[in-house]
């Protein structure tokens, strides 16, 4: 690897800073600005008025914001996260619990789509049937047209209670890999339709190019110019849109972690959130936005991996 991408992928890296300020800052006034207050989610209703207050300045509620801003800021900067007030417990080693969840049915969520979009594509890529073009056309359809939760909540239903194939939520304390299946597929389906017409597309482009028919002139068969020369060509396109699709894929696992009741960052957060949990949701955000951007940056070097031009003008 040369100078060059090390200097790029340094620059990438560095745009955490931003990234991570932006994210932080905007949240940390949106939670300020909502109604509610986290003592009395806490202590109850019926916590007297000493109580309450005694808790606001513990928690440095009481300060002005500026000085509440400036503190978080400063313990975001030396890795301290805080203390969640809901569960007493410290906000790092909540999300260290949890992300390994999120992050299994990120990756699961990705390669499903994969194996969903690849056989379309190349089907009809391949096919030059209009037929076959229409039918995954509509299959495109009729996946975008279902919303991620109701998905989720219909292979719950039938795969998980009524024909048991798969486990729910946590089991044993622990989470089985098995129980993120169905979470994962409801991501992928959402996803999978833009991947297929984009590789579906770019394989078309292949098929067709002069380097394909160069190749069938040479007497190479068709299987190996398809997976040799066509397939890399459009697996190209697979992870630029995959790179693209970071942000939903991260919205996406929130919203079935908590139809599937699976102990990830995503039910971590609406619980929190549901609690005002300050110190909870804005570490959340900033992990988040971590997440996006090393995504997009494992995408570029994919990208380059893929196509040596690619990572020469990087």
């Amino acid at each position: 690897m040369g100078d060059s991408k090390w200097l790029y992928i340094l620059k990438r890296l560095l745009l955490l800073i931003p990234t991570v300020w932006g994210c932080a800052t905007l949240t940390f006034f949106l939670l300020k600005l909502t109604p509610g207050d986290p003592a009395v989610q806490a202590l109850g209703p019926k916590a007297s008025k000493q109580a309450l207050a005694a808790l606001r300045e513990s928690w440095g509620l009481n300060d002005p914001l500026w000085q509440q801003y400036l503190r978080f800021l400063g313990d975001l900067c030396t890795g301290n996260l805080g203390t969640s007030y809901s569960a007493k417990a410290p906000v790092a080693e909540l999300i260290a619990t949890r992300l390994p969840v999120t992050l299994i049915i990120m990756v699961l969520a990705a390669l499903f789509a994969v194996l969903i979009a690849l056989p379309l594509s190349i089907w009809v890529a391949t096919s030059g049937s209009r037929w076959v073009g229409e039918f995954v056309r509509i299959l495109n359809a009729v996946a975008q047209g279902f919303p991620t939760f109701f998905l989720g909540a219909l292979l719950l239903q039938f795969f998980a209670i009524q024909l048991g194939w798969f486990p729910i939520g946590s089991v044993s304390g622990g989470v089985d890999v098995a129980a993120l299946v169905l979470p994962s597929i409801a991501v992928a389906v959402a996803i999978a339709p833009i991947l297929i017409r984009s590789l579906t597309q770019s394989l078309k482009d292949s098929v067709s190019s002069e380097y394909v028919n160069f190749g069938k002139a040479k007497g190479l068969s068709y299987a190996k110019v398809l997976f040799g020369y066509a397939l890399r060509n459009g697996s190209m396109s697979a992870v630029s849109v995959l790179g693209i699709q970071v942000g939903f894929l991260v919205g996406g696992t929130l919203v079935v972690e908590n139809v599937f009741a699976v102990p990830g960052l995503g039910q971590l957060l609406m619980d929190s959130v549901m609690k005002r949990d300050f110190p909870v949701v804005q570490s959340l955000t900033v992990i988040f936005g971590i997440i996006v951007v090393l995504v997009y940056l494992i995408t570029d070097l994919a990208y380059g991996a893929l196509d040596p031009r690619a990572a020469k003008r990087g």
